[in-house]
């Protein structure tokens, strides 16, 4: 019978991903594995990636799991190479338990998907406006909440702060009392109870300080990003 030759073989890919690895398969149109092979997340692993696929012949698609997390930078890099990139979800619980959980077997999975047509969905492209919008609002909620903790532990010491600490800030307002715990100056060899407790007032202030530039910068862009992205 005619063997194969490179240019003859149409190679399906598939790529199960990870923060650090990603663990690529290679299928010939008939579904035979070709190879498997493991790749780092870098830049030049995923140019590795993209060379090995294309050794084995004719690369048609790539399978890639997690498009929108661990395989997002993997799926611009193939997507820019001009490759047709199809995103996968994980295997079912009945290719797992079939074959045992292991990343060389959800590769071929991957693949598997794409060939057999269940996978057909295209990944999004994960760098306009929307996603930048995901990334501040990310920032944006993280800092909120730290503001909010730092806030609640600062109100939590003057409940039990020395008596006459304690009734030198209660009284002032948010503003007043994050600006005088910012600014308390504390000598280095003093460990009583009162230096320690405007250490700890002090850091918390600073810290809701900070984020609030911080959280301020942030708003400024997704104001801008709103308005340049807002119908005309």
């Amino acid at each position: 019978m005619p063997t194969l030759t490179a240019t003859d073989v149409i190679v399906t890919g598939g790529v199960d991903t990870h923060q650090d690895l990603h663990v690529a398969a290679a299928l010939d149109q008939l579904g035979r594995v070709l190879g498997t092979e493991s790749f780092p997340t870098t830049v030049t692993g995923y140019r590795r990636l993209l060379a090995w696929l294309r050794r084995h012949g004719q690369l048609d698609k790539v399978g890639v799991e997690g498009t929108g997390s661990y395989g997002a930078a993997l799926a611009r890099h193939l997507t820019d190479a001009d490759v047709d990139v199809i995103e996968v979800t994980r295997p079912n619980r009945q290719v797992r338990r079939r074959y045992g959980k292991t990343d060389i077997v959800d590769a071929i999975a991957a693949a598997r998907a794409v060939q057999s047509g269940e996978a057909t969905g295209k990944p999004k492209s994960h760098d306009g406006p929307v996603e930048a919008l995901r990334t501040l609002k990310a920032v944006q909620r993280s800092g909120n909440k730290a503001r909010t903790q730092a806030l609640n532990q600062i109100h939590q010491l003057l409940v039990t702060a020395p008596q006459d600490l304690r009734s030198r800030l209660r009284p002032l307002h948010r503003a007043e009392l994050l600006a005088t715990c910012a600014a308390f100056r504390i000598k280095a060899d003093d460990d009583s109870l009162q230096a320690m407790t405007r250490l700890a007032l002090r850091e918390l202030a600073q810290r809701v300080l900070h984020l609030d530039e911080q959280l301020a910068l942030v708003t400024k862009g997704l104001h801008r990003i709103t308005t340049d992205v807002a119908p005309s």
